[in-house]
């Protein structure tokens, strides 16, 4: 795997230790790129940490200072919105995390997600492939 498709859910554990955070670290080595709607949501599940105490309000900043200068491709997503919009039709699902799927499928590229319900809807649509990874499935 070389060229990938990350969302919000693989990179926040790049700035947050929590389960996972090892596998996460191993795509670092790799091509990353993902809708620029990544950045929105890494801001927010950062103020959720702080609003749930699990992280303080400095803690936030450095990760977010982190995240700023992570090696990541950002891709404008609106040549993605009708691919994710019909893609979240079909699965019923949203179209945030659908914007990472349409950007894998328009690019070829793997996509890597640590969200097991959204791999769930992917293979109980038919849609899951050998391109679509749960971060929990890969080696630490």
């Amino acid at each position: 795997m070389t060229a990938t498709v990350i969302d919000a859910s693989v990179v926040v554990k790049w700035l947050v230790r929590e389960e996972g955070t090892k596998q996460a670290l191993t795509l670092r080595r790799h091509a990353l790129s993902a809708p620029d709607l990544l950045v929105a949501e890494c801001a927010n599940i950062l103020w959720k940490k702080v609003q749930r105490g699990e992280l303080t309000g400095a803690e936030s900043s450095i990760a977010a200072r982190l995240l700023a200068r992570a090696e990541i491709e950002l891709v404008p997503m609106r040549p993605l919105l009708e691919r994710a919009a019909a893609l979240a039709i079909r699965l019923g699902h949203s179209a945030y995390d659908c914007m990472y799927l349409a950007l894998a499928d328009a690019t070829g590229r793997c996509f890597v997600t640590a969200d097991q319900r959204l791999v769930r809807k992917l293979a109980a649509a038919g849609l899951d492939s050998p391109r679509v990874i749960a971060l929990s499935d890969m080696a630490a």
